[in-house]
């Protein structure tokens, strides 16, 4: 499967929100069999579709790949289609950085634990209990389907210090 190019900020199809996916077709599952081969090859340990500039509601994840040890290296990635997040309790802050937001970590306050329902790549019907680092993948990419990146959960100081270290140096008009 291609391995396809991940947007970064400020590219506009990460602000823009994704569509419900109507229909499970072979274009759906290629860009998820994609979305998969290009989160591992990131590395990362989840995608969501605008991070590849398409603007469907799908995420891709796999929180055990990464923290693995070399002997119990198993991938398992997990694809939801129109992920909703139903239910989230409690509240903890923990760093998170982003593919689409190269060098930049932050602390972000994510609801401890969520229950998220969709569908799965065959039509069926999902729902996850999901705590920890599942949470917060499942909080961190469905933030991305509605056009929302880390950014946006930073100070305006440290979005201004990111975008000036970002952009790239103007020439003088000498």
């Amino acid at each position: 499967m291609p391995v396809r190019k991940i947007v970064t900020v400020p590219d506009p199809r990460l602000m823009a929100k994704a569509e419900l996916i109507q229909d499970i077709n072979e274009n759906i599952c290629q860009l998820a069999a994609d979305m998969i081969d290009t989160m591992y090859k990131a590395p990362g340990i989840g995608l969501a579709a605008n991070q590849v500039g398409e603007l469907v509601r799908i995420i891709v994840f796999d929180v055990y790949y990464a923290y693995a040890e070399p002997k119990d290296k198993k991938k398992a990635p997990i694809v939801v289609i129109n992920p909703v997040i139903a239910i989230s309790e409690g509240e903890e802050f923990k760093e998170e950085g982003c593919l689409s937001v190269p060098n930049f970590n932050l602390d972000v306050k994510r609801a401890a634990r969520v229950q998220v329902e969709g569908i799965d790549i065959k039509g069926n019907p999902v729902k996850f209990e999901a705590e920890g680092l599942m949470a917060r993948v499942f909080q961190h990419e469905i933030d991305h389907l509605e056009g929302k990146t880390l950014l946006e959960h930073a100070s305006a100081l440290k979005r201004n210090i990111y975008k000036r270290r970002t952009q790239k140096p103007r020439r003088s008009e000498e």
